[in-house]
């Protein structure tokens, strides 16, 4: 039928869908004390599954830090990521990037207009000499009174009338303009570099001018491979961990 659309959704295995159930659950506290992590068997009944999609999920969570398997004494919680008060999170696809934007909170100012910033203009490939919309952010993680990042975003000039409809209070920048702007992401790069914290930073943070901070520069792409939003996040160490779990074919 002309003008209709016809898409074919790729369900999510079973191990990859209780991976995330449990992760959540790692990260909102739901084991305080490292030892309550459920035994399998536990895990098998309380989700109708195999073994074997349990410990697939459990393998998934122990490549990212989150857990550890130690013989004779079970699954037990990796207090670094879950009970330090760092944010931990895994990457490998654009949901993982809402589920960050998810487990925290951030409320954005619009700034004036400016120019992508040179050293980072390089770093990309693109022409610093166009003016693009400034949104200014902190982004913080319930409970906790100290920043978990400063986030600085970009979006494309071409993307006026979209960016009058952003709500600086609502959901992520990049879902916002996939629906105000009618557009698809259909790749994100990001590039993470451990920089000295500028004074502005620092004083947002709380932390001391020239502390390390991790920078993670992050790229948003459309169907027309149009660069649409560049965003760059600063985060103190001891508050964020990264990893990248790869799935071997």
């Amino acid at each position: 039928m002309s003008g209709q659309k016809t898409t074919t959704a790729k369900k999510q295995p079973r191990y990859l869908v209780l991976a995330d159930e449990l992760r959540e659950a790692v990260l909102r506290g739901d084991y305080p004390d490292p030892g309550d992590f459920p035994t399998e068997s536990v895990l098998c009944k309380k989700y109708d599954v195999s073994r074997f999609t349990v410990r697939e999920a459990l393998r998934k969570l122990t490549s990212e830090g989150l857990i550890a398997r130690k013989r004779g004494s079970g699954t037990v919680v990796q207090p670094a990521t879950a009970r330090a008060g760092a944010l931990h999170q895994p990457l490998s696809n654009v949901g993982e990037i809402l589920q960050y934007a998810r487990d925290t909170t951030i409320s954005f100012e619009q700034l004036e207009a400016q120019e992508i910033p040179k050293k980072i203009a390089e770093q990309i490939g693109i022409s610093p000499k166009r003016k693009w919309f400034v949104f200014h952010g902190k982004r913080l993680k319930p409970g906790r009174k100290r920043p978990i990042a400063i986030t600085v975003a970009w979006v494309s000039p071409d993307l006026k009338d979209t960016v009058r409809q952003i709500d600086v209070e609502g959901a992520t920048l990049f879902k916002q303009i996939e629906e105000y702007g009618k557009i698809t992401v259909t790749r994100v790069t990001q590039d993470i570099q451990a920089i000295a914290a500028a004074p502005h930073f620092a004083d947002n943070l709380g932390i001391e001018e020239g502390d390390p901070v991790l920078r993670i520069l992050r790229c948003y792409y459309d169907q027309n491979d149009r660069l649409f939003e560049i965003s760059a996040s600063y985060h103190p160490g001891e508050r964020f961990a990264y990893s990248m779990h790869i799935e071997v074919d």
